[in-house]
């Protein structure tokens, strides 16, 4: 496996730290001095966000695992483009919301989407067809539903979370970046998403040049 970054060393953190351990070149970051002298490998006791801002580049084949409770693609993608650019949060189109499955509102205004309406198994594998939980038919794919939205005003960019190990998802670098040019170069309104099959989050904002930029 490429080398992973996980952010965050908490319960989904470590999980990953074990799931991964004998299968990749790990690098753990955490705020927590604490949790990285204790977390069994390569640590560093930073913030996740600026360390991936200043420290991930273009081409390193890098798997990178979220575990903060943040919006980590979103937060890279704002502070990587500042200060040229700002990212202005609004409200998700009604017609859009609608759309969504189980919306929830986040304490930093992104909105927390999931097919679920129960806790999902910790060891879930995810498989294309059917409910691991309900052995139902899946009632749609999110990541496939993201990328579908569209109207007329906003532009969709979705990074797709791939499952790693059961329970276990996480984007590579490339993906990022991929979506980093997407929002630079967008022209509307902007509906940002990270998802995987069944669960994502959404922020939704528009993306302008800042004024100390402008030249007279």
């Amino acid at each position: 496996m490429k080398t992973v970054r996980i952010i965050g060393g908490g319960k989904f953190g470590m999980k990953a730290v074990r799931a991964l351990l004998a299968h990749a070149d790990i690098l753990l970051i955490d705020k927590d001095e604490a949790v990285c002298q204790k977390s069994g490998v390569t640590s560093v006791c930073a913030d996740g966000v600026i360390y991936l801002t200043e420290h991930l580049e273009i081409n390193d084949p890098v798997m990178i695992i979220p575990s903060v409770p943040v919006h980590l693609a979103y937060q890279w993608v704002k502070q990587k483009l500042e200060p040229e650019f700002i990212l202005q949060p609004i409200e998700i189109p009604k017609q859009i919301l609608s759309k969504l499955p189980n919306p929830l509102s986040g304490k930093q205004g992104e909105m927390y989407l999931s097919y679920a309406e129960f806790i999902c198994p910790d060891n879930c594998p995810e498989p294309a067809e059917i409910c691991t939980h309900t052995g139902k038919a899946r009632p749609g794919t999110l990541y496939k539903l993201l990328e579908s939205l569209c109207c007329e005003d906003f532009e969709s960019v979705v990074v797709r979370s791939r499952q790693i190990a059961p329970g276990l998802g996480g984007y590579e670098s490339a993906a990022l970046f991929a979506a980093l040019e997407s929002v630079r170069n967008s022209t509307k309104p902007v509906l940002f998403s990270t998802a995987c099959r069944c669960h994502g989050v959404l922020d939704t904002f528009v993306i302008k040049r800042c004024p100390c930029n402008d030249v007279s």
